[in-house]
């Protein structure tokens, strides 16, 4: 049996003359901020979220006047998932190991992992202010050793959300700013009278969020370009249409352009799915989002083999990837481009959202092709050094390279390498000539 499409979704091309439409905006944004700072985040602040305080940054006594609208319950739910997100991330640390060896006798090469000065981490706000986004950002960058951590996170119905900031205040952010959109991005990164620029920017956001971050890479380190979230269920008959467009649905409520694809290699469940996404969606309180997805975005492969899904799937390429199949250690085993791999009907997308510990700050747009998420490496710097250690040694490495240099016709760097030939090694040779071999 051929691979069936019994869905289409939106196409590619599509999409990308959306994104088009989004340059020129977060282009005047940047230049506005970078130029007028402080004043034009105000100006912009007022005009996309009506939000216009006398600053910015919250004080301490704002901070706790959040946290003191939460419930006990609530605090200790926050500080659970951090403590899930913080015990990996020192997981991963412990593996990040410094390196030194001795290549040859007197030489000794190695690297040092070192995290960046300075870090802004932006939670989205929009239709849902993304509480988990501070635990992803900021709990892990801290694991990582930054020494200024700066959040960002837009008002919600006119002021700070306070879960949002007992959030970012408990992961352990130095500083607090209500600000959101390209003007909060431009800011952190750029640097206004008020706010210190910082060297990396991490974080999901909306499209214009993305574009900024984008446009903005190369001045300052990101994590990544995130576009709309997007998931992938890959399934057999071992489970059941419920449970698959309940997946399905869960991510496809993050907004209206959400690819939510089901790759099955039974027929009967691809149908029996497209039913209960709908009759799910009749009931279902933020169906006036995820509908939208559906309709526009949603897809569902019927492949034949396991060889197959994995064929389709490693094309796709999927920020998430869902497996409820008998054996989904297979996929483990195989699949070489995803996001992130969540296995077994036991776990789902959201466990990995909110809670469980992995990071939800994802590749999307196909580039799990060549990087991985958000993690605690993002935020170091592997830095390389040298010592030569005897005469012997630099004499030996300088031959080749003055040999090298020549090859090239670089005569300069040869002369580095031939200065020390004369000195250490005792050798004489001409001025701009290599060492004979």
């Amino acid at each position: 049996m051929a691979i069936q499409y019994l869905k289409h979704g939106r196409s590619a091309e599509a999409s990308s003359q959306d994104a088009a439409k989004v340059r020129d905006v977060v282009t005047g944004i940047l230049a506005d901020v970078a130029s007028r700072g402080d004043a034009a985040v105000a100006e912009l602040s007022a005009k996309f979220d009506n939000w216009s305080p006398e600053r910015f940054r919250l004080s301490e006594d704002e901070i706790a006047s959040c946290i003191r609208t939460l419930s006990p319950g609530q605090l200790e739910d926050i500080k659970f998932a951090q403590a899930q997100v913080r015990n990996f991330a020192q997981a991963q640390r412990e593996s990040i190991r410094d390196v030194e060896i001795e290549t040859l006798p007197g030489v000794v090469l190695g690297h040092k992992n070192m995290p960046v000065d300075s870090v802004a981490c932006y939670v989205p706000g929009g239709k849902f202010p993304l509480v988990a986004s501070a635990h992803m950002g900021v709990v892990t960058a801290k694991v990582a050793g930054v020494a200024r951590i700066i959040t960002a996170s837009p008002p919600v119905g006119g002021k700070p959300n306070p879960a949002v900031v007992a959030a970012m205040h408990l992961g352990g952010a130095d500083e607090i700013y209500t600000f959101g959109g390209v003007q909060a991005i431009a800011a952190m990164a750029l640097g206004t009278q008020t706010i210190d620029p910082v060297a990396m920017v991490v974080g999901p956001g909306n499209a214009y969020v993305a574009e900024a971050k984008r446009q903005l890479f190369g001045r300052i380190g990101i994590d990544l370009i995130a576009g709309p979230s997007e998931t992938l269920v890959i399934a057999d008959d071992s489970v059941d249409a419920e449970l698959c467009a309940t997946d399905l649905l869960g991510q496809a409520e993050h907004g209206f352009n959400t690819p939510a694809v089901l790759l099955t290699n039974s027929m009967q469940l691809a149908k029996d799915t497209i039913a209960e996404v709908e009759r799910l969606l009749e009931i279902l309180p933020t169906a006036n989002t995820a509908g939208v997805s559906w309709r526009d975005y949603g897809e569902v492969i019927v492949a034949d083999t396991l060889e197959e899904m994995v064929s389709v799937a490693d094309r796709i390429a999927s920020e998430h990837v869902q497996v409820m199949t008998r054996d989904p250690d297979y996929f483990l085993k195989n699949m070489k481009n995803y996001g992130a791999l969540f296995l077994g009907a036991r776990t789902n997308v959201a466990y990995g959202d909110k809670v469980i510990g992995t990071n939800h700050t994802l590749p999307t747009g196909k580039a799990a092709r060549y990087t991985g998420g958000l993690w605690v490496g993002k935020f170091i710097k592997t830095c390389t050094y040298q010592k030569v250690l005897t005469d012997e040694a630099s004499a030996l490495i300088g031959s080749y390279c003055s040999r090298l240099c020549a090859i090239e016709g670089m005569i300069a760097h040869g002369e580095q390498a031939n200065i020390r030939v004369r000195r250490f090694g005792n050798r004489d040779v001409p001025y701009g000539t290599a060492v004979p071999a």
